[in-house]
């Protein structure tokens, strides 16, 4: 039985004052509390409004299937957030609607598939053995993991899209995404922003210069070396260069098009991986037994060997704690929101044409009901022998025909980064850090973590 029973011509929600801008200074100052506490108080549905703007929250995950799944042709995403995407990222498969968003969607897709794995999967690895190098040769070692992860996920950025290491380049893309992940998330909440040439816009500017420069001249690269058909090239641009729309009129993606699906994954595939590694990390180092037990099984797996593609399903442990990490700390854990183009029934209600609706993953993945001790770090969860209660409650990377293009390629990425860590060093930490969230869910003040080296089952990679 879902939550809501129909009792009026609209869901149950909070009143508000002052034409709803009480509701909006809560949601400011803690989004993921005070969604939690509209759902504790209303249930499944609740509607707020905003002066003339009428928010629905959705928490029931057969309701949220219904909503993205079932009635994804009466939704559009929420329109200032693909606005302030769009400037950044450009007409990527993240941004664009409609018939331009299928054409890229079934272009793209192929390339994130199992079957290119391998490929990626050697890249990754090279990145990965080059950052453990480069780490101190002490026994024990304190840094920031966070800070060191955001690192590492841009070099495996640069070896799966380039093929290349560039450490000076490096270091610029991550300042630069930075800049731009910041500048976003204030632009999406301001009524209205200013235009980039404005002199207080030249951080942002540069920003988008840096990434814009280094994309641009590795794709000229690959034109002038004729490198589009090498069969030695199994990066991802690689695959850009080459796919053709087979079920459309076998065109390719112009430069500009690759440009702009570059963008994206340097803007979204590098920050949400190396959040959910550290969350991960640290969950690992407060609890030891689980970490053990991971560690066991990535000896036995690999016995001392580097890993490949194949060897990321056998280790069925360490994808559970993973999954595990992204059920409690899901970096994307709020603001699926969309608007409705017609009017929509979930379950008793009806959402009229024009609202809009939000999913948050954070609450749907602490809910007792899908979630026996929800706050439990328990990665046996994930035993597919044991199906959860519900298969709609873990939505880390969305759900839909919207989801994640790139959710099996950071799900392997993170398991070949977490496989290489455990192979080497167990993790210590005195606490996991307060959960931040802007946009994407952040440690407060950093990960501060120790890798103790192991003297057992060395990588020999």
């Amino acid at each position: 039985m879902l939550a809501n029973t129909i009792c009026s011509t609209r869901p149950p929600g909070p009143r508000s004052r002052v034409f709803g801008f009480d509701l909006l200074s809560q949601s400011k100052a803690d989004y993921l509390g005070h969604v939690e506490e509209l759902k504790q108080r209303f249930g499944d549905v609740v509607m707020s409004q905003v002066v003339h703007e009428k928010i629905f929250d959705i928490h029931h995950p057969d309701l949220i299937r219904q909503l993205l799944v079932d009635n994804a042709d009466a939704l559009i995403r929420w329109e200032r957030g693909i606005e302030v995407f769009a400037n950044i990222h450009g007409q990527s498969v993240l941004v664009t609607e409609g018939e331009k968003w299928k054409r890229q969607r079934r272009m793209l897709q192929p390339g994130f598939s199992a079957k290119r794995m391998g490929g990626y999967c050697a890249l990754m690895a090279m990145a990965m053995q080059d950052a453990l190098n480069a780490l101190a040769q002490s026994e024990v070692i304190d840094l920031d993991f966070n800070h060191w992860v955001h690192q590492l996920t841009m070099d495996v950025i640069f070896q799966t899209l380039f093929s290349c290491t560039d450490l000076a380049r490096r270091d610029q893309a991550i300042a630069a995404v930075a800049t731009l992940s910041q500048v976003g998330r204030l632009e999406m909440f301001s009524p209205m922003n200013a235009p980039d040439w404005m002199p207080h816009k030249a951080k942002k500017r540069h920003a988008k210069k840096v990434l814009d420069d280094l994309i641009r001249s590795h794709i000229q690269h690959r034109h002038s070396q004729r490198l589009v058909d090498n069969a030695q090239a199994n990066d991802v641009l690689a695959m850009l260069l080459a796919v053709r729309d087979e079920q459309g009129d076998s065109s390719g993606l112009s430069d500009e098009e690759i440009r702009d699906q570059c963008m994206t994954i340097f803007l979204a595939g590098h920050e949400t991986t190396a959040l959910a590694l550290s969350w991960w990390a640290a969950l690992m180092a407060q609890h030891p037994q689980a970490a053990q037990l991971a560690q066991a099984e990535v000896d036995s797996v690999l016995a001392g060997q580097p890993i490949q593609y194949a060897d990321v399903t056998n280790m069925r442990y360490l994808n559970w704690s993973l999954k595990e990490a992204l059920r409690l700390y899901p970096p994307a854990s709020a603001l699926i929101s969309r608007r409705t183009v017609r009017e929509v029934r979930l379950g008793d209600w009806y959402i009229p044409k024009g609202a809009m609706v939000r999913v948050t993953p954070w609450v749907v993945h602490r809910d007792v009901r899908w979630f026996a001790e929800p706050t439990r770090f328990v990665p046996e969860r994930f035993n597919e022998d044991t199906p959860l209660p519900n298969r709609n409650s873990f939505m880390p990377f969305g759900t839909g025909p919207r989801v994640c293009i790139g959710s099996h390629f950071a799900l392997t990425e993170m398991a070949l980064i977490a496989a290489h860590l455990l192979q080497n060093f167990t993790f210590r930490s005195a606490n996991v850090p307060k959960p931040k969230f802007e946009v994407l869910l952040s440690p407060e003040g950093g990960m501060p973590l120790q890798l103790v080296r192991r003297t057992r089952h060395p990588s020999l990679a």
